[in-house]
């Protein structure tokens, strides 16, 4: 097992049970929870195996579903995106994405803060959709959506440059 590989679980574990102690308790004005834990899909290696990366999405987001008792909504929001990242990273990083060898901590700020951007609010527009599933209260699952996105978004900027700079 290479450092690679011990790096992804860490990190799967410890988003887990940050998401479920931590931020899963976390409350804004009713409607603003921060998901961080998907950084575990933004962050993994893209030359990986997609097979193995769909299942882990899988398993992460029905992890935080087991804890947060929500009934598969985290889960089929995690798939979706790990099967809408490869167009949202050939978007954002371009040639770089092409050839395969993108290495998160070098990129340019501005691309990953658009990679994550994207993700992150089709994350929160599934989860907010699949949680409320009434189209009557569509603005509500907008203003969901667009607040807790900004607020993950913050947060997994922060972790992501806390830790990557102490990697280097």
């Amino acid at each position: 097992m290479n450092s690679l590989n011990i790096n992804n679980i860490t990190r799967f574990v410890v988003l887990i049970l940050a998401q479920a102690l931590i931020f899963n308790h976390i409350n804004f004005v009713g409607s603003v929870n921060p998901y961080p834990y998907i950084l575990f899909i933004l962050l993994f290696p893209v030359n990986n195996n997609r097979t193995l990366f769909i299942f882990l999405s899988f398993m992460l987001g029905l992890f935080v579903d087991l804890f947060s008792d929500s009934g598969g909504v985290h889960a089929a929001a995690c798939v979706t995106i790990a099967f809408a990242r490869p167009p949202i990273l050939k978007f954002a990083f371009g040639m770089i994405y092409e050839h395969q060898n993108i290495k998160f901590s070098n990129t340019e700020f501005g691309n990953r803060v658009i990679y994550f951007l994207f993700l992150i609010i089709i994350h929160h527009l599934i989860l907010f959709s699949l949680e409320i599933f009434n189209i009557s209260n569509i603005l509500l699952v907008l203003k969901k959506t667009l607040f807790s996105s900004v607020f993950t978004l913050i947060l997994c900027i922060l972790i992501s440059v806390l830790f990557s700079n102490k990697q280097q």
